[in-house]
């Protein structure tokens, strides 16, 4: 049973609170983090000073609206009364002014975006180094809306792995081999090595068409808008009004059945969405990628997109069944959240806005090496065509 607002023990988190086994729940072939309280911090700038306290955070932040800060209408309390808005660590009255530079805490009930219930695979675990194959939708590390469902705070919780320095990043809907350093130190020399050009990287894509069979080197900028989320791609110039970073890529036909190829990518550069907009450049986009499925591509081919997700979904309800039945048997099972009624979101585990349609992208990291290291990962189901 979900608890009652005057007996639930509310415990504040913050970045220091690590991800522990039992902060999941699994349904349906989803991997859920339970909802939980968590600091958001600021400080005050020179143009807050002065304001209330209310005033500020209904004029500043206005994801909510006014009452939630002085009351709500179940309960006299309000998120400045109740503590859930602190400055300097304390709790203040609504007729509290601001000053300058002070630290403004709002611990909120916060709900993670939930991801695909898949394993993260660890491949090699040595000493100052670990390599894992990481599942797609799941982010590297903390970053937006997620902190716990992510592979550093997997490892975490399910392995008891910290610390984690990630030396390089793959978008989240991205899979594949994933490597940490286990100590700043390492981290460093991986860092020195990745700058000085001397880490070769491979992917493995499965897109659109019968790519060429010779060797396609694409030089095209990339310019990445944060706004829109997604990358465009312009050629060399000289002219300095061009905004795109310098990028390369590398391409070679692994497979083909005529309808979809396994391409093997090679990045010369590490540019944000580098491969998925390079690709999309040939003619020969990534075949579940609907970011960046070219305008051009038949109507054939987008049916085929959306039989596959659909595809997907079944699948993924299949693999739940047998998937909650092993959970069933471990701490996993406690599925009970406490509804706090001051939330936005709740009872909803998953963020409002949330639909639950993605998947994982068919681009797959497969190896890293360096000047005396290799590391890799198996490739994925998807890289082996049917003629």
């Amino acid at each position: 049973m979900k608890r009652n607002r005057e007996d639930m023990e509310i415990v504040w988190q913050t970045p220091a609170n690590p991800p522990e086994r039992h902060d999941y729940i699994f349904r349906n072939g989803i991997r859920y983090v339970k909802p939980y309280y968590f600091e958001f911090i600021s400080h005050a700038k020179v143009r807050w000073a002065g304001k209330t306290i209310v005033d500020l955070f209904a004029d500043e932040f206005k994801g909510r609206n006014r009452d939630y800060y002085v009351r709500t209408y179940r309960y006299a309390d309000s998120a400045v009364k109740s503590g859930r808005i602190q400055v300097d660590g304390k709790t203040v009255s609504v007729y509290y002014r601001v000053q300058s530079s002070q630290k403004i805490s709002h611990f909120l009930h916060r709900h993670e975006p939930p991801v695909m219930a898949l394993d993260v695979e660890i491949l090699h675990k040595g000493e100052d180094v670990l390599t894992v194959c990481k599942p797609a939708s799941v982010p590297v590390h903390p970053c937006g809306q997620y902190r716990k469902n992510t592979v550093v705070g997997i490892l975490q919780a399910e392995h008891d792995l910290a610390p984690l320095f990630p030396i390089h990043r793959l978008d989240r809907l991205v899979s594949g081999l994933l490597i940490l350093a286990r100590s700043a130190s390492q981290a460093e020399i991986f860092r020195q090595q990745i700058e000085a050009g001397m880490v070769q990287k491979q992917y493995v894509a499965k897109v659109v068409g019968e790519f060429p069979e010779e060797e396609q080197v694409v030089n095209l900028r990339v310019n990445f808008n944060a706004r829109e989320g997604r990358s465009t791609v312009e050629p060399e110039s000289t002219d300095e009004k061009v905004n795109g970073k310098s990028a390369c890529t590398k391409f070679t036909r692994i497979s083909t059945n005529g309808k979809y190829s396994i391409v093997s990518c090679h990045p010369v550069t590490g540019r944000t969405h580098q491969i998925r907009v390079h690709l999309q450049s040939t003619g020969h986009p990534i075949a579940n990628d609907p970011l960046y499925l070219s305008d051009h591509i038949d109507s054939n081919s987008r049916r085929a997109f959306t039989a596959h997700k659909t595809a997907v979904k079944s699948t993924h309800s299949l693999e739940s069944k047998s998937n909650d039945n092993h959970i069933s048997e471990s701490e996993h099972s406690v599925e009970d959240f406490d509804i706090d009624p001051m939330c936005t979101n709740c009872p909803n585990l998953a963020p409002i806005g949330y639909d639950g349609s993605e998947e994982g992208l068919w681009l797959h990291c497969v190896r890293y090496s360096g000047p005396d290291w290799v590391y890799e990962c198996p490739y994925p189901e998807w890289a082996s065509l049917s003629l």
